[in-house]
């Protein structure tokens, strides 16, 4: 068997995990997937059951919210029906031999609605106008009740601990446990004692009402990694800790598991540095280790490492150094629900790999569907199976079908997997000698190799489902005879620009850029604002070259469905490595290796809806030019359906950037949901 320190039980408590890794908790907050009393619908269930089902040791829930309100559910709302309506979760876990906790979440203070209660007053992270009011003792006591009442109908539920959510990621507790957030003046306040009373109060009433033995763990941020209020880290920058520091930490670790917490559930970050517990691609792999082995040091208990940590090896090697003692997975759970198994069986290469784009998942899990009038349901951007397990299933076609996708690349490659897995015979045509189409490019950045492997899994996909892929193969209409269903997915080309001056030589396409990454000049500027030009900016500029990013609309990274994690993350980083740029803004012209740029400024107001400036300008125009040997463009696609058109019929489909251009979670989605009903 493949490593073995990571596939050796634990103990947590009283309680036997059978292997070192844990589904880390995730919100699931979707009332086709949450009861109002904080219990799990089947839907629900069957999400966690199968991440059991794919051998995963222990199950952490996401959060359910402990105080009772009209929007969220709460565990505490009705004991009776939480009990009856959670054993199904309990049993359908333990049948495949894994372990459940439920995490019980005082919810989020600051970081949540501007009603929220915080431990001081405090400025909400969303709009930092909004003050959150100061918690009161009497709450203080009644939410530590209400902690102990969820705990313990989890506990009569069959499940087998709790997670206290937590001093972690700067919500509720957390703010009452740094000092930066904490200002009271009263038992809960000052001290490092006082300001873990509250935690500490919890899992001593836990414990009481739900007897010394039953387990408890901790969520925990080993540092929060925050300079300010809404300010970041990011890594290798140097900067004055304003939140938990290692030396406070190690003191709060201790006096934590002395309390009577049986597991610190760790990673880093606070809302205000939100891409360290939830880290997008441009974040390091397994970020979070040598901070966790740090506290690993301090205490006696077991403690989880999480955060883009998904590599088998380094797990079961940190394990064995003592290091950590278990590997806590979230995100590459939603992609590979079976990813246990595979790393069990030593089928790496079967895995199919989270590429930390949050689209299925953090950002759409507070998503508001005003079709359904609630909020969407948990996901993954690669498995549209993800929260559907009994829904989206493939299964074998009723009428086996002679089928014909046109394009390899993402979407082509999903259309041609599904279609061979219900048993059609497929013909995947591709006019280049290669699968992945536009993807390869958009996953060139080094730091992307994530999405590379993605494109790997899709080719080894192609042969594994029997697909006959035809490269360098352009499909003619005259072909479309014999086949009963045709899939194009011809994808996208890249918008051009018809500025003066941009018919040299020295002005380059992104995807031009991407494939050859061999910008070499000093002075590069990048017309585009979106998600590719960002990225490129930030590239280029950590590389040492000087990059101004221009934009024709009032804000960058106007990209539907970017969770704030990646949003928060790259504008910090681009400012790190000092990228200018320059919004209500376009390149006019190009010459003599000068980009010049208009800028627009508008009669805008202040943050209180007042006059700015003593004299106002209105609408005015500024032109500069700006050093540029190399200018990239950027600008987006247009569909390609040159092929579609001609061959336009009944039983012709077509699918992802062809369709309309789309990120990767669109191609991926709609041809999965088209060919499941061929």
């Amino acid at each position: 068997m493949a490593y073995n320190h990571l596939f050796s039980p634990v103990k947590i408590g009283n309680v036997e995990i059978p292997n070192r890794i844990a589904l880390m908790p995730m919100g699931v907050l979707s009332p086709r997937m949450m009861n109002r009393d904080g219990s799990y619908t089947k839907d629900g269930a069957d999400y966690y059951i199968e991440r059991a089902k794919g051998g995963t040791g222990l199950i952490i829930t996401g959060m359910a919210p402990i105080p009772p309100g009209e929007f969220l559910p709460s565990i505490v709302e009705n004991p009776a029906t939480y009990i009856e309506h959670t054993k199904y979760l309990a049993d359908g876990i333990h049948r495949y031999g894994s372990k459940v906790f439920i995490m019980i979440s005082a919810m989020s203070g600051r970081s949540g609605t501007p009603e929220s209660p915080a431990a001081s007053a405090l400025p909400n992270v969303w709009d930092p106008r909004e003050i959150q009011r100061e918690m009161t003792v009497e709450e203080i006591h009644q939410y530590v009740e209400w902690f102990a009442i969820g705990a313990k109908a989890a506990k009569d539920a069959g499940i087998d601990g709790v997670e206290v959510h937590a001093v972690h990621e700067g919500y509720l507790l957390d703010q009452f446990a740094i000092s930066s957030f904490n200002k009271r003046t009263d038992e809960y306040g000052g001290s490092l004692e006082n300001r873990l009373r509250f935690p500490v109060e919890i899992v001593q009433a836990i414990k009481e009402k739900c007897g010394k033995e039953f387990p408890v763990s901790l969520r925990y941020s080993v540092k929060s990694y925050t300079k300010a209020f809404n300010r970041g880290a990011v890594p290798g920058e140097t900067f004055e800790e304003f939140g938990r520091d290692y030396e406070e930490s190690r003191k709060a670790a201790r006096m934590l598991q002395d309390a009577g917490y049986d597991m610190l559930d760790c990673d880093n970050g606070t809302y205000d540095a939100w891409y360290w517990p939830h880290p997008p691609v441009y974040m390091p792999k397994a970020l979070n280790l040598e901070d966790v082995a740090l506290i690993k040091k301090e205490v006696d208990i077991p403690v989880i490492c999480a955060g883009r940590f998904d590599d088998p090896a380094l797990a079961d090697r940190s394990i064995a150094e003592g290091k950590i003692d278990m590997m806590g997975m979230g995100r590459p759970l939603l992609a590979d629900p079976d990813i246990a198994n595979k790393f069990k069986e030593d089928r790496l290469d079967d895995i199919r790999p989270c590429i930390s784009c949050h689209f299925g998942c953090l950002a759409r899990i507070v998503q508001f569907d005003y079709e359904k009038m609630a909020l969407k349901d948990i996901s993954c951007a690669l498995n549209p199976r993800c929260g559907m397990e009994n829904h989206y299933n493939i299964s074998e076609a009723d009428t086996k079908k002679r089928i014909a996708v046109v394009g390899g690349g993402i979407a082509g490659m999903e259309a041609a997997r599904v279609c061979a897995l219900r048993g059609h015979e497929v013909d995947l045509y591709e006019k280049n000698d290669v699968l992945g189409g536009i993807f390869i490019a958009a996953a060139a950045f080094d730091f992307k190799d994530d999405d590379r492997r993605l494109i790997e899994w899709y080719r080894r996909q192609m042969k594994e489902t029997g697909v006959h892929v035809l490269l360098n193969t352009e499909f003619k209409p005259e072909d479309k005879e014999g086949y009963d269903e045709i899939f194009v997915a011809t994808g996208a080309k890249e918008r051009r620009l018809s500025t003066p001056g941009f018919e040299q030589p020295s002005v380059r396409y992104a995807v031009d850029v991407l494939q050859n990454q061999n910008i070499r000049d000093q002075n590069v500027v990048i017309v585009g604002g979106g998600l590719t030009g960002c990225e490129l900016a930030y590239d280029l500029a950590r590389k040492n070259k000087k990059v101004t990013l221009v934009e024709t609309c009032p804000t960058i990274l106007n990209v539907e469905g970017l969770s704030a994690a990646n949003y928060n993350c790259l504008l910090d980083l681009m400012e790190y490595y000092k990228v200018d740029i320059l919004k209500n803004s376009k390149v006019i012209k190009y010459e003599d290796k000068k980009a010049y740029i208009e800028t627009v400024t508008y009669n805008e107001p202040n943050i209180r809806g007042r006059a700015l400036n003593q004299s106002l300008q209105g609408i005015h125009r500024d032109v500069k030019p700006v050093e540029a040997d190399t200018v990239i463009v950027s600008v987006g696609y247009i569909s390609d359906r040159e092929l579609y058109d001609a061959i336009k019929a009944d039983n012709v489909h077509l699918l992802g950037d062809a369709e309309r251009p789309s990120n990767l979670m669109g191609c991926i989605w709609s041809a999965y949901t088209m060919c499941l009903n061929i």
